[in-house]
C-alpha cells in the first residue's frame, strides 16, 4: 500500500521540498509515504495464506481461536482504558498554571511564539479567527501568527487578506502538491518560523486567552527534559444536537481520563491535532510531523516518547467546533481512526527497537490505545450481530464458535465492558458538571455504532487510499451555513 501520486513534476520549491520529503529523509523508516514496508507485506502474505488454508481444512477450530484472541485483546482493550482512568483519579496530572502566574512574566521575558493556523476552504469562519486570535494575552510583537493558506484557494485567501489585524499575522501560501494535508501545510510553514515555541490552531479554534503564556511559564517550569505539553479540547456548541453532545462526552473522556492516565502511567500521548505546544528546536529534530499521515499529531506524540522526550497535559482549554452533522462527523472519524492504524502500522515496523524505545509500557500504549480505538469500534458491530443472532435464531454455528472459556470472557465484554465505557461517560458528566448530558451518556451505544460505520470505511480507505486527507467542513454551527449543508444531503 503506498500512497497515490496526482504530481507531473517533483515540486521545485526547496520550502515546499523539505515540508514533504523531511521526515522520510531524516527517519526513513517512521515515514508513512510506504504504509507497508516488503517485510511487513510478506508478512500479511503468509499470514493471510495460513489462514486461508486453515479455514478451509479445520473452518470451526480456525474460527473458535481467531475469536478467542479477537476476544482476549477486545478484553485487554477495555480493561486498559479503566486503568487510564483510575490512574488519572489517583491525583492531578495536568500542568496547572494560575492566572496570576501566567500573567506575572513581564512581556520582554516570554519567548517567541509561532502560531500556525492550517485552513482550506474556510471563508466563512476567517473573521471569526481574527477576533479568536485577537484575544490572545501575549504580545504581539513577541507572536509570529501564520495563516497556512493553499495557493489555489482564492475565496479564503481573500477573505483572510481582508480582515488581516497587523504584521504579527502573515498568510503563508502554500503550494499546491501532493499530499494535500494538513502536517504538509504546517511543515511548510515551520521552514519560516521564528518562535522559540509553536502550536497548532485549528481555523475555528477558541483558545483560551492565556493559553500561549501558560505554556510558556509550563515549560519554563518543567525543565528541557518536557517538549511537549497537550491542551485540553472541548466544544463551544456541544448543546446543537445529540452528535455534538456524544461528541462533546468523547473529548471530556479522553481529554480529561485517558490522557492524564497515560500521563500517570509514563505512556506516550497520542498528540491531538491542535493545541500542542512544542519547542522548536526539538521538532525540528524530529522532522517535524509526516505528511503522509492524517493523524500526524498522534504519530509525532509516538516519536517523541521513542526519543525519550516527555509530554505534559496543560490545564488550559481550547474550544473547538464539534461536529453536527452524521456525514461529516464519519468522514473526520474515518480519517482519525485510518491515522490511527497507520500509525501502528509504522511503529511495529521494527519491533525490537520500538520495544528497547517504548518499554513495554509504551508497547501497551501501541497495541491497546493506538490500535485498539479503531479496531474495538470496527468489532463492535460485528460482535453486536452475532450476539443478536444468538438471541433472535440460536443457530448452533454461533455457539461452536465461542469456546467455553472465551465464551465468558466475550460475556463479560458484553455485560462489564459496556457498562464500563458507558460509566466513563457518565464520569465526563459529573466531572464537567453537566447533568442536562445524562442521557446523552445512556445513549452511548448509538454513538458507538456511529463509530463502527466510521471503522469500516477507515479500513477500506487504509487499504486504497491511505494518506488522503478528507475535508472535514466547519462552521456548520453557523445558521448560515447549516442551510447549504442540509440542501445538499437532501439533494
Amino acid at each position: 500500500m503506498t500512497a497515490p501520486t496526482d504530481e507531473a513534476e517533483p515540486p521545485t520549491d526547496v520550502h515546499l521540498t523539505r515540508s514533504i520529503h523531511g521526515l522520510r529523509e531524516l527517519w526513513p523508516d517512521q515515514s508513512a509515504h510506504i504504509v507497508l514496508t516488503r517485510v511487513q507485506r510478506t508478512c500479511l502474505i503468509v499470514v493471510t495464506i495460513a489462514l486461508a488454508a486453515a479455514l478451509l481444512r479445520w473452518t470451526i477450530v480456525t474460527l473458535q481461536v481467531v475469536i478467542a484472541v479477537i476476544t482476549v485483546l477486545y478484553a485487554g482493550a477495555i480493561t486498559f482504558r479503566l486503568a487510564l482512568t483510575w490512574a488519572a483519579s489517583r491525583r492531578e496530572h495536568r500542568v496547572r498554571v494560575s492566572d496570576e502566574d501566567a500573567r506575572a512574566v513581564p512581556d520582554h521575558e516570554l519567548p517567541v511564539y509561532t502560531v500556525l493556523v492550517p485552513a482550506y476552504h474556510e471563508p466563512q469562519v476567517i473573521g471569526m479567527l481574527m477576533e479568536h486570535l485577537a484575544e490572545l494575552e501575549y504580545p504581539v510583537e513577541k507572536l509570529d501568527i501564520q495563516l497556512l493558506l493553499e495557493a489555489d484557494d482564492e475565496e479564503t485567501i481573500a477573505a483572510a487578506r481582508a480582515v488581516l489585524p497587523g504584521p504579527h499575522v502573515r498568510i503563508v501560501t502554500v503550494p499546491p502538491a501532493h499530499p494535500r494535508t494538513k502536517p504538509k501545510a504546517c511543515n511548510y510553514g515551520l521552514q519560516l518560523a521564528t518562535g522559540e515555541l509553536v502550536t497548532i490552531y485549528d481555523a475555528e479554534d477558541r483558545p483560551d486567552p492565556l493559553q500561549l503564556r501558560r505554556a510558556a511559564v509550563a515549560f519554563d517550569r518543567l525543565g528541557p527534559e518536557y517538549v511537549c505539553l497537550q491542551a485540553e479540547l472541548g466544544y463551544f456548541n456541544a448543546d446543537q444536537n445529540r452528535i455534538t453532545r456524544w461528541f462533546t462526552l468523547d473529548y471530556a473522556t479522553w481529554f480529561r481520563s485517558l490522557l492524564p492516565g497515560l500521563v500517570a502511567l509514563g505512556m506516550p500521548i497520542p498528540l491531538g491535532g491542535t493545541s500542542n505546544h512544542l519547542r522548536m528546536r526539538t521538532l525540528r529534530e524530529l522532522g517535524a510531523w509526516d505528511p503522509y499521515n492524517v493523524t500526524e499529531d498522534a504519530d509525532l506524540g509516538i516519536r517523541l516518547a521513542r526519543l525519550g522526550h516527555r509530554v505534559g497535559v496543560l490545564d488550559s482549554v481550547t474550544l473547538e467546533e464539534a461536529n453536527s452533522d452524521f456525514i461529516n462527523w464519519v468522514k473526520q472519524r474515518s480519517r482519525w481512526y485510518k491515522g490511527y492504524l497507520v500509525t501502528w502500522l509504522i511503529h511495529m515496523r521494527t519491533p525490537r527497537r520500538s520495544a528497547r524505545q517504548l518499554t513495554w509500557r509504551g508497547l501497551l500504549c501501541l497495541n491497546l490505545f493506538v490500535a485498539g480505538t479503531p479496531l474495538t469500534a470496527l468489532l463492535n458491530t460485528v460482535f453486536w450481530a452475532m450476539t443478536a443472532l444468538w438471541f433472535v435464531a440460536r443457530p448452533p454455528t454461533v455457539q461452536l464458535l465461542f469456546d467455553t472459556p472465551f465464551y465468558y470472557v466475550g460475556l463479560v465484554c458484553l455485560v462489564f465492558g459496556n457498562a464500563v465505557v458507558i460509566y466513563l461517560n457518565v464520569l465526563a458528566v459529573h466531572q464537567m458538571g453537566r447533568p442536562d448530558l445524562l442521557l446523552t451518556a445512556l445513549l452511548s451505544p448509538v454513538y458507538w455504532a456511529m463509530a463502527s460505520i466510521a471503522g469500516a470505511k477507515a479500513a477500506l480507505q487504509l487499504v486504497f487510499n491511505p494518506s488522503y486527507w478528507e475535508k472535514t467542513t466547519h462552521g456548520l454551527h453557523l445558521p448560515t451555513a447549516r442551510r447549504p449543508a442540509e440542501q445538499a444531503h437532501a439533494s
